[in-house]
């Protein structure tokens, strides 16, 4: 094995958190080989693990006296048109905006929707990561993955996968499976997906009535830039809390009592209400406790202002959740994969 297993290694430039905490041992895997051999070495089979991509979905409470393995594997590979979609493999450890970049120069749109999301390729179907209009679970048509219980390869296709919002069945079963490649389905007859407000309004206001793959992606680009902090000006993970999916009874109930509630229909009687207008209704946005806070921006978001730990984040986070179902009778679940 030719792999090098580092000692005492910072995680700060591995979370986009930038939160400050230390690996007990840290290695790099670019090859699928690789990973076997090492998870079949007895050095290293009773250490806890821990998998990294790009560190854009995880909230590090402490130092991690374990294995932290993080995965480079590269990759793009065209596979052809299959049942009206062309299939493309790309490496776990690629870049996923830089992915749907990618894509686009390729003349394979379909991802243009969910640009600029941080982190990595392999991380996208474990959060099943989904943004104005689009989840990956509907570009998706299989994957190969690392079972760490059988100690083999494995094709898994999307009804394995298991996907749900923001879930999936390696968020619930987490650890078992460890991604090594995804391949993408994306239409052969590819249509906008124009649906969302603010993508709808910002094409508007770039006067372009016929949008293009490149077109949504640049609105889509635009909007993020707008709302979100970039994670190498301050920490974050993205959107802290999922949009609570609530019954319509119970819908209807909020709006009763708070007319202004940001909600969407998701069909079969269940509502899907934005976390986001929650935490902004309960005066927080901007809000900070010590060097943890609100974005003032997008109350969506927590970020680290400079120096906070992962259990200042979390304590934050916590307040925030606590607020909410106060206030509102709605619980937040956590985004982040929290260690």
């Amino acid at each position: 094995m030719q792999l090098s297993i580092e000692r005492d290694v910072s995680l700060t430039p591995y979370n986009t958190f930038g939160v400050d905490v230390r690996a007990a041992r840290f290695v790099r895997v670019g090859r699928p080989d690789d990973l076997g051999e090492l998870l079949a070495d007895p050095e290293w089979q009773a250490l806890p693990r821990l998998v990294l991509g790009g560190g854009s979905n995880l909230l590090l409470t402490r130092d991690f006296e374990g294995l932290v393995i993080r995965i480079e594997i590269p990759g793009f590979q065209s596979l052809g048109v299959q049942t009206g979609h062309h299939l493309v493999r790309v490496g776990a450890g690629e870049n996923w905006h830089g992915t749907v970049e990618r894509l686009l120069d390729e003349s394979l749109p379909g991802l243009e929707n969910l640009a600029l999301i941080p982190g990595a390729v392999g991380a996208a179907p474990i959060q099943n990561i989904g943004a104005y209009g689009i989840e990956l679970a509907e570009r998706f048509h299989s994957l190969d993955a690392f079972d760490t219980a059988s100690g083999e390869r494995v094709a898994m296709d999307a009804a394995e996968c298991r996907f749900g919002y923001r879930d999936s069945v390696f968020k619930q079963s987490q650890g078992r499976y460890i991604v090594l490649s995804v391949t993408l389905a994306l239409p052969e007859q590819w249509q906008p997906v124009t649906g969302y407000a603010d993508v709808e309004n910002e094409l508007k206001a770039r006067g372009i009535a016929e949008p293009g793959p490149r077109d949504v992606f640049d609105a889509v680009v635009a909007i993020r830039r707008r709302k979100l902090p970039d994670p190498a000006v301050i920490g974050n993970a993205g959107s802290f809390f999922k949009n609570p999916v609530v019954s319509r009874q119970e819908r209807n109930e909020l709006i009763a009592h708070h007319p202004s509630l940001v909600s969407y229909d998701i069909g079969g009687g269940r509502y899907k209400l934005a976390a986001g207008w929650l935490i902004d209704a309960c005066g927080l946005k901007g809000y900070a406790r010590g060097r943890a806070a609100v974005y003032d921006r997008q109350a969506l978001v927590l970020v680290n202002r400079g120096g906070a730990t992962g259990a200042e984040i979390l304590q934050l986070a916590h307040e925030v959740q606590e607020r909410v179902a106060k206030k509102f009778g709605v619980a937040l679940e956590p985004e982040p994969v929290i260690v």
